[in-house]
This record gives C-alpha cells, structure tokens and sequence, in this order.
C-alpha cells in the first residue's frame, strides 16, 4: 500500500455499516427540515462573505452537495443533520423574533423593539455577523441596533459584535448585557490554554479541510467556524440571578442563570410578549460535549439536567416556541417540553449510569463501550451524538469526579508517548512487522485497531512513509464511519495533515479585542504560563510597576515562577527597577508590543534602578506554538 495524497474511497466495510444506518433509523421522518426551513424569508445574493482584504470567511454555498444523494463515504446520519444546518438565511421565529442561520458556526437572532433591534449571539466574527445584519435589514428595514445581548462565554456568540455595533454606540448608551462571569470566562478560555484550544479546534471544526463528500461536511453544532477577525466589546449590564427581568427598547426579557452547564456563565431568556423561549446553547438538537474535542473545563451533566428541568417548570407552559443559538425552532408547548424534557434525559442518563458504573470498578474506556441510551432517547434525532458523543462524553463523567487515572498501578508511571512507542514497536518485531500485520487489520475492517497500532509506528519514527500512508487511510476510513460531526474532522484532518502537513490554527479567538478584555490580573497570570521554568531556576528579578493614577504591582522571577502583587505590603520583593507609566503602556509593554529598551525614550515614563533587569525578565518568557503537532509527536 504506497503513500498517496489524495482522499480513498469508502472501504466495504465502512460502506455497509453506513448502508445500515439508513435501515435503522427514520429517514423518512421530515419534520425537522420541515422545521429548518420555517419561516423563511430568503438569503444573501453574494454568497462569499469577505474581510476588508478580499479574503474569504465564509462561503454561503460551500455546502450544496449535501442537497445530493448520500455518499459511501459519509455516515447518513451525520449528513442529514450538516443538511438541516446547511439551510441558511433570514427565518422568521415568531412575530417579531427572527434568525439569521447558515452564517458561521452559530445563529444571530434578532428582536424587534419599539425603536431598533435587540441582537442575541453576533456570531464569530465581525464578517459574518455584519452579513447577517444586513440580511435583516434588507427584509425588515433599517433599524438601529438598540442592544446586545451575549447567552454565554464562547467565541462564537460574541466574536462578531463589531460587525453590528462600535464602541460610539455603546458610549451613546447601547447595553450589552452577559450573564454573571462572562468577560473574566470569555477572555481567559482564550488566553490561558488559547493556543492549544485554537490548534486543536482546527482538527475539531476542519475548517482547512475540502468541503465534500470525501471531506468536510459538517461539525454537528453546524457548519464549521468562520475565519474573520475576532472582536470583543465588554458587557455594560450584567445578568446576577434567575428571576431577574429587564426591558430593554420595549422588549421585556426574564433570565435564567444557568451556569456551569454548556458554558462556565450563561443564561436562558424568556420573551413573555413573544411566547417565546431562548435557551441558548443548553438545549440544541443534537447531544452536546460534556468535554469538547478542543479542550475545556469538563462540564457538569448533574446541573445541566435540573437547569433544564427548571426551565420547563419556569417557562414551558408560557412558550409557544423555542429557539437556540444553534440549529432551528421548536414550535408547539407539548413539542417544547418534550424536547426540553428529553435533552434533560439525555445528560442525566449518562451521568447516572457513568457514576453506576463508576461505582462498579469500571473505566472511563469500559464504561463508554457499555453505555447504551435509552431505546426512547435513541429514536429522537435531536439527542444524536453529532457534536458530543456518547463515547467521550462518558469518558468527561468519569474524569470529572476521577479525574485520569484508573486506579490501576500499572497505569501510574507509564512511559511517554515516544519512549512507549519506541519499546512497543521493538516488542512486536519492528515497523515492517507491525505494518504488515496492520495492513491485514485494515483488510479485515479494524480501522481502530489500525490507528492504534500504526500510531505507535508512527510516534517511534515519525518519517517512515509507508505508516504515514496506511495511518491516513485508517483515520479516513474512522471518518467516512462517524455520525459524529467533531470525530469526522478530527480523523479527516488527521488523514490531511499526515498526507499533506500541517494546517497550523485557521481561526484565532485570542484577538486583539479578546487580550485588551483582560484585567491586569488576569495579563500578569497569562504572561506567568509563558514563563521557561527550567531556564529561569537560578534567577531572582524583581520589577515594581506604579501605574500612573492606580496602583502598584511588583513583579517577581524566582525558582522559574513569576508572581505578582499589588502594593508595597511583605509579599512585594524589594525591586532591582521601579518604572512608573501609564496602563496602556503597561498593556503594551506586557503584549510585546512596546519593547523594554524603549520605555526610557518615552516621555511617560520614569525609571529608577537597572532597567536592564526588565529585558532580561522578558527573555525568559517563551512563545507558545499555534502550529504544534497532532498525529506525529
């Protein structure tokens, strides 16, 4: 089987298993995309979103093949649901609520007021969520936006607010409101661990990928992330509780906190006026991630279920219709609390029985390859594993309350990756071993046993061509297999990249927007992480910053970990150099964009001691590496 670069076919056996997928479950079932379509009013005439540079972000007709027959090489499921996502356009929900769907990864929903427009979840990027303003407005006419409102913390339900606000609305009184903990959740998820989120939601999004029936079809949640410039405009009004209710340009809104479930702060809201109910990513027709692909906090299923059910007590019976920032409507009071009723089965279900089984001596890997769903639950398309799964969700319980570690002593001190691949490899017989071997695996259909045990080839000689080869063949085949969307692009990508090299990180979130959101607190930590610890074991620098009109920070390298304190109490080091600036010039200096050897020539500045003990501080903070590898080490 000799290297090659392009996409293979589906093998037999994945081609009868997704054969099987269309005998098992109702194709002929069409009221989701009866549902999907609802309420449209029509589209964009361009079809290509671009940046100011003539760039592409988004291709609105990137995805019509899916409107042809199923190929081998794609999971039926797992198509019908990128087909419902691919709908895209102007859709009205109710009288005065409508969506802009197909746009990005995420919906834009819109409120009519008594003056202008109240925007819910402006999408990823400015780009795109300019776009889908100006699709309202083409329907409905140009009203000014009166307010904004973010559901929750992640990138693509605030990335896009530039493209319908500025910084002037918000002086001249434009709320944007958040629920509690939004801004310190938003900016650190995108800072902290940011570029090995960023790097790995490039496999999990496959936004570098073709799109195709060999290729990208989809994410599940929808289409994939777009790759315009990320922008972030900090809350004014705050959502502190459940029950809170604020009117905003006539529209009366009742909140729901509900943190700690899809995301560490976000909210429900009910429109009374509209009968109408946002849940916003806590309830979507899919089964979500307890633990996204990309990396996260591991989610609470526990809370996520009583969250749901207290949205039915509090607000089913006064809604006629709900909606989320992702996916389409559900129309009808007995149709909405089933399907908030069943979404909260969902979560419940793999907690309880993840815990039982826990409890039993089972691990995370057993528990997943046990777990079944009720046969009620599998029946409804909406609680399909197409952005979460089953498998890794069971696994993100069993870590959550266990963390990693089995139990098992012999799991304790295992080798590394490469020094285990290396042992393993010489234990079966060597690569061409091992490789002829899997190559009758591959034959047979145990794709995932090929993965594994050419992996080890892999990781113990990265360049040997012929397990690069049949590695990308196996990932592709685990790809054509899944019904979830986020496992599709992770083997795709991972078949790309060992085919054709790396994509590096297609969307960034830690925008310029994102890094100025941070407390100083919060920058000082974030520039700690980038610390070389081994390389800084013998050095002592101390630094004390006073900002002009605001306090004092002192700033300490010692024994490879820096620390930071305000004030001049005992835990502050005394400084080998006193600076005092402006904060914008402290952002400055700490973003890299203002070097120490300038600060002296700035007339905003006073330095008192060696300043030369600030530049040699900054070179022992290293720069992290958007562009790590994945599937090699």
């Amino acid at each position: 089987m000799s290297p090659h670069t392009e996409a293979r076919p589906a093998e037999p056996a994945v081609a009868q298993a997704n054969d099987a997928v269309l005998r098992r479950f109702p194709f002929d079932d069409t009221r989701d995309l009866e549902d999907a379509r609802r309420g449209f009013l029509g589209t964009a005439a361009e079809s290509v979103v671009k940046d100011a540079d003539g760039r592409a972000v988004w291709d609105l007709d990137a995805y019509g093949f899916l409107a042809g027959e199923i190929p081998a090489t794609a999971n039926p499921s797992l198509w019908r649901q990128s087909r419902l996502c691919s709908e895209h356009g102007l859709f009205e929900v109710t009288e005065g609520i409508y969506q802009v769907r197909g746009f990005d990864l995420s919906n834009m929903t819109v409120v009519e007021g008594d003056r202008g427009i109240l925007v819910i979840d402006p999408l990823l990027c400015a780009e795109t969520a300019a776009a889908a303003l100006a699709l309202y407005r083409a329907h409905r006419g140009e009203r000014p936006v009166s307010a904004v409102l973010y559901t929750h913390s992640h990138v693509d339900h605030f990335g896009g607010v530039r493209g319908v606000i500025t910084d002037e609305d918000v002086a001249a009184g434009v709320p944007v409101l958040a629920p509690q903990g939004f801004l310190e959740h938003a900016v650190s998820e995108n800072v902290y661990a940011g570029t090995a989120m960023g790097r790995r939601a490039a496999y999990m999004y496959g936004a570098a990928l073709p799109k195709g029936e060999r290729g990208q079809i989809g994410a599940g949640l929808g289409q994939t992330t777009s790759t315009g410039s990320v922008t972030l405009i900090p809350p004014t009004l705050y959502i502190t509780r459940t029950g809170q209710t604020e009117t905003v340009d006539g529209i009366r809104m009742v909140f729901q906190l509900t943190p700690g479930t899809e995301a560490p702060a976000e909210l429900n809201i009910h429109f009374p006026s509209h009968a109408a109910l946002c849940m916003a990513e806590n309830a979507t027709h899919n089964l979500h991630n307890l633990l996204t692909l990309r990396g996260a906090q591991v989610r609470d299923p526990r809370v996520w279920a009583r969250y749901l059910t207290e949205a039915v007590d509090l607000f089913a019976a006064s809604s006629d219709v709900a909606f989320a920032s992702h996916h389409w409507p559900t129309w009808g009071r007995e149709r909405v609390v089933e399907f908030l009723s069943e979404q909260r089965d969902l979560y419940a279900y793999l907690h309880d029985q993840t815990l039982r089984m826990l409890n039993q001596g089972l691990t995370g890997p057993e528990i997943a390859e046990r777990m079944e769903l009720p046969p009620a639950l599998e029946r409804a398309w909406h609680t399909h594993g197409y952005y979460g799964s089953v498998s890794h969700n069971t696994k993100a319980v069993y870590q959550r309350y266990l963390g990693w570690f089995d139990g098992n002593p012999a799991h304790l001190w295992e080798h590394p990756p490469v020094e285990a691949a290396k042992r393993y490899v010489e234990f079966m017989g060597g690569a061409d071993e091992v490789l002829h071997r899997a190559r009758q695996s591959y034959a047979d259909g145990d794709y995932r046993w090929v993965a594994q045990v050419v992996g080890q080839v892999l990781f113990a000689d990265p360049d040997h061509a012929e397990a690069r080869g049949l590695q990308a063949d196996a990932l592709e085949q685990l790809g054509y297999g899944s019904e979830n969307g986020t496992w599709r692009n992770f083997y795709l990508m991972g078949a790309y990249e060992l085919r054709n090299g790396s994509v590096g990180t297609p969307t960034v979130t830690a925008s310029p927007d994102v890094i100025a959101a941070l407390t100083l607190d919060q920058l000082f930590d974030a520039l700690a992480i980038r610390v070389d610890g081994p390389g800084s074991w013998d050095v002592d620098i101390a630094v004390r910053v006073h900002i002009a009109k605001g306090d004092s920070v002192t700033v300490r390298l010692r024994n490879g970990v820096l620390t930071h304190v305000t004030g001049t109490g005992p835990a502050a080091a005394d400084p080998d150099v006193e600076i005092t600036l402006t904060e914008a010039d402290l952002r400055a200096l700490l973003l890299g964009t203002l070097k120490p050897a300038d600060l002296a020539a700035l007339d905003t500045v006073e330095i008192t001691g060696d300043p030369g003990r600030l530049t040699e501080l900054v070179g022992h903070l290293g720069m992290p590496d958007p562009d790590f590898a994945i599937v090699t080490p």
